[in-house]
């Protein structure tokens, strides 16, 4: 399918962690003669944008919305557009980009914007985490942790989240939580649990191998205790997409499960840290999002 979109709405993060597509605004225009539409652009600020966001859509109307920026633009603007059955253009910008590796759209802006010459319109899944929409993953331990340690740094980028994943490394422990499910309640010690709807982190990490974003199901994907040593291995398997063939990997299917812990642990969805809770609850979405693809 070709592009037959007159308005456009573009809701861009220029604090995204890609420096390298500084002439956005430049290439905007550029595509926007090549592929024959109007828009408008909405810069993210700091303050909380979704009722201006609304406001816009209320008032151009545009036919589909861009989202330029990483995972937490890209959450940012799928909590809105369903309301308005409105789909997402992905243009990659962040310091992952995990969704957009995810979906094969290419990790660079120009190239993401080719997509309009020939595209197909996919519904997919959202989860519902607390009072928080996902699209792609979150989660609680370790890479939460590492997620809290990665916002609080003024610097971005791949190398800034090596740093504290090595830190963390180091600083490992478990948590025992209650997990309901299915109609029945298990007990699992673990050192993170990831509420999966997609399967890799934007390092290309897979952390649910049979993970799909539109078969109307997540994943619960636990990463039991292991020997330090074995972070390695654990990595590799990761990286080579073969985790479930670990002893220290569990992966349950559902689409509903609440969880609990004793003590307040850090969530953080989609790359944005919510903060620490005790109680979190997981719902399906099914295909409730319009998405862009190639």
């Amino acid at each position: 399918m070709t592009a037959d979109f007159k308005s456009v709405l573009v809701i861009y993060n220029a604090r995204s962690g890609n420096k390298a597509d500084q002439n956005f605004n430049t290439l905007l225009l550029e595509k926007s003669k090549q592929h024959h539409f109007n828009y408008k652009v909405y810069e993210l600020e700091k303050q909380d944008c979704e009722g201006s966001i609304i406001k816009l859509i209320q008032d151009f109307k545009p036919d589909f919305l861009i989202a330029a920026g990483g995972d937490g633009t890209l959450n940012l603007v799928a909590q809105i557009a369903p309301q308005y059955d409105l789909p997402i253009l992905i243009l990659p910008s962040g310091s992952a980009n995990g969704m957009a590796r995810e979906l094969a759209i290419p990790n660079n802006i120009n190239a993401a914007f080719d997509v309009l010459g020939n595209y197909k319109i996919r519904p997919v899944d959202l989860l519902t985490i607390n009072d928080s929409t996902c699209v792609h993953l979150a989660d609680v331990g370790l890479n939460a942790r590492i997620v809290k340690r990665f916002e609080e740094d003024p610097k971005r980028g791949l190398s800034t989240y090596a740093k504290h994943l090595w830190n963390e490394v180091f600083l490992i422990r478990s948590r025992r939580f209650k997990i309901a499910i299915d109609g029945k309640t298990i007990s699992r010690r673990a050192v993170s649990i990831t509420f999966a709807n997609a399967s890799k982190y934007g390092t290309g990490a897979v952390i649910n191998p049979t993970g799909k974003i539109d078969d109307g199901k997540f994943e619960l994907c636990i990463v039991k205790p292991f020997p330090k040593l074995k972070i390695f291995s654990l990595a590799w398997k990761m990286f080579r997409g073969t985790l479930q063939t670990s002893a220290y990997f569990e992966v349950i299917s559902s689409t509903k499960a609440t969880i609990t812990t004793k003590r307040a642990i850090v969530l953080q969805v989609d790359g944005e840290v919510i903060g620490k809770v005790k109680n979190i609850e997981i719902s399906i979405k099914q295909q409730a999002l319009k998405l862009l693809l190639p």
